[in-house]
């Protein structure tokens, strides 16, 4: 048993999400949103680096030592995977990992909305799950392929960097792919991905304009592509992907996206007060031909009126399910406030409302 399996049982049993090791400093866990230390000698820089080299493999070493930063996955039998980075600061070596639970959840054991489910069925088009970093984008995305994988009989190829969540195929057949160890990168890969008969294709994150153009294309001739983007709404994430293009193609691509695109979801994660635990608050966008409309006409300013208007499909603001959160009594009125896209809206919740310099 390597020596620092120890701090992934002590993560485990405190709920912890991530784990933090930094040199000078004592290990700090993340616990509920909140970091805590832990009780231990400070971590010296030679100390820390030895025990993460014991769990690291000698390519990454090497990437690590050439470029200051790496990223890999590592797994305890039993217990459960975890998503690491390691990089350089001021005083040595730190980093940082990631719980991914060996047990994926479901839609319905996660709470989502039953649309939400409803995603892995469709036969083509692209789905974006977007949020901040730690939102849990890929907590949802793992219940909407696992949703796939039990009730279709199809392809699904993921491409991650490093694989988070790892599917046993059911009825359908799934192969993970790393970008590093499998293939070069996520353009290269889904480039591949194309030629190897898939059904479904999981982008662990579209992050530069090749990525970005061939995944759109793969979802516009027949296959349903899911992806991540850092964004904090459904027409941003609309807005974003455009952009990347160079402005004399933006044309082009809006026609092709709005072909393709199937929904958006927009999650942002909250610490629940009434219990231990936190729950998601999602912004729905399905692509009505009325919402494709608006993406190809430029109109993607009109979005959140079509979200609003568009329950019965099961769509859904932001700011509504954050609402909805507090009024079961979930979320702190506080936490509401921080996290919503309308402050306005939020603040005669507030006892004392701050003056936020963000809306001089």
């Amino acid at each position: 048993m390597a020596k620092i399996d120890a701090f992934f049982q002590l993560m485990n049993e405190q709920g912890a999400s991530d784990l933090h090791l930094v040199s000078g400093q004592q290990p700090i866990l993340r616990i509920r949103g909140e970091v805590e230390r832990v009780k231990y000698d400070l971590l010296t820089n030679d100390a820390l680096k030895s025990m993460l080299y014991e769990i690291t493999p000698e390519h990454k070493i090497k990437h690590f030592e050439e470029t200051g930063d790496v990223d890999f996955a590592y797994e305890i039998p039993n217990l459960a995977r975890y998503r690491a980075n390691f990089f350089m600061q001021k005083y040595g070596i730190a980093a940082v990992f990631r719980e991914i639970p060996s047990k994926i959840m479901g839609c319905e054991q996660l709470g989502l909305p039953q649309v939400v489910a409803k995603l892995a069925s469709l036969p083509r088009g692209l789905v974006l799950v977007t949020g901040p970093t730690g939102s849990g984008k890929s907590t949802t995305l793992a219940a909407i392929i696992d949703e796939a994988n039990r009730t279709r009989k199809d392809h699904i190829i993921t491409i991650e960097d490093p694989i988070e969540f790892v599917h046993e195929s059911k009825s359908c057949i799934v192969n993970h792919r790393e970008v590093g160890v499998h293939t070069k990168s996520f353009s290269s890969a889904l480039r591949g991905a194309l030629r190897e008969d898939p059904d479904i294709i999981l982008v662990g994150e579209l992050r530069d304009l090749e990525t970005i153009n061939l995944a759109v294309e793969a979802a516009s001739t027949g296959h349903l592509v899911f992806g991540t983007l850092h964004t904090t709404s459904a027409a941003k994430t609309v807005d974003r992907i455009i952009e990347v293009f160079p402005s004399s193609e933006q044309a082009q691509i809006r026609s092709t996206l709005a072909d393709g695109i199937r929904a958006v979801l927009a999650q942002v994660l909250f610490k629940r007060v009434d219990k231990k635990g936190r729950c998601a608050a999602l912004e729905i966008m399905i692509a009505t031909p009325a919402v494709r409309n608006l993406v190809r006409e430029s109109k993607t300013f009109q979005i959140p009126s079509m979200i609003q208007t568009g329950k019965k499909y099961g769509m859904q603001l932001l700011d509504d399910a954050i609402m909805d959160l507090y009024g079961r009594g979930w979320i702190s009125a506080e936490e509401s406030y921080m996290k919503s896209n309308d402050k306005s809206r939020f603040r005669q919740l507030l006892k004392s409302p701050p003056s936020d310099f963000t809306e001089a």
